[in-house]
């Protein structure tokens, strides 16, 4: 039971109101992944930035139990160079980072219709147990010695995939 494993993997690309780099961040999505992203609507009115309800501002996407997705995540830690920074860690025990080019990822190579972007990458880890929060029928808090906490997180990653954290 005290296991942890990787729950979802989450890949965002934030455009604002451009329509244009929203395309391509759908592209680059599919082009990584092989599946179809989803667009994010805002709810909010923001006159300053141009904002208003409706309108399409990113893509993401949100891979499950995907036989792949420890492929994807080691890729993307390739991009940063097997390196994150303590910062990446929350004290849910969730991973979050950037990859500021997506032409850094191992055996990806350019292509002219996306230019140069980058996207976020958003790992949550869970252990087993953690169903009595999401189920339909008594939904219950997950105790808190059954929680992961950053410490904890940050060894599952050093083990499963090799990374270096901080100034080691």
């Amino acid at each position: 039971m005290r296991e942890i494993r990787i729950e979802k993997l989450t890949l965002n690309v934030g455009t604002g109101k451009e329509q244009r780099s929203l395309e391509k961040g759908t592209i680059l999505i599919k082009h990584l992944t092989g599946s179809e992203p989803v667009k994010t609507i805002t709810n909010k009115r923001i006159p300053g930035w141009g904002l208003r309800p409706g309108l399409p501002i990113g893509c993401k996407l949100t891979l499950r139990d995907s036989a792949k997705i420890k492929d994807l995540i080691s890729r993307f830690l390739d991009a940063k160079g097997k390196s994150l920074d303590p910062r990446c860690f929350d004290e849910s025990g969730n991973i979050s980072f950037g990859v500021p080019e997506y032409i850094d990822i191992p055996e990806v190579d350019y292509n002219p219709e996306i230019g140069i972007m980058g996207f976020q990458v958003s790992i949550t880890l869970e252990r087993r147990g953690f169903r009595i929060k999401r189920r339909s029928n008594k939904t219950a808090k997950v105790p808190a010695h059954h929680l992961i906490g950053k410490e904890e997180a940050i060894a599952f990653m050093k083990d499963t995939f090799g990374i270096k954290v901080g100034e080691e």
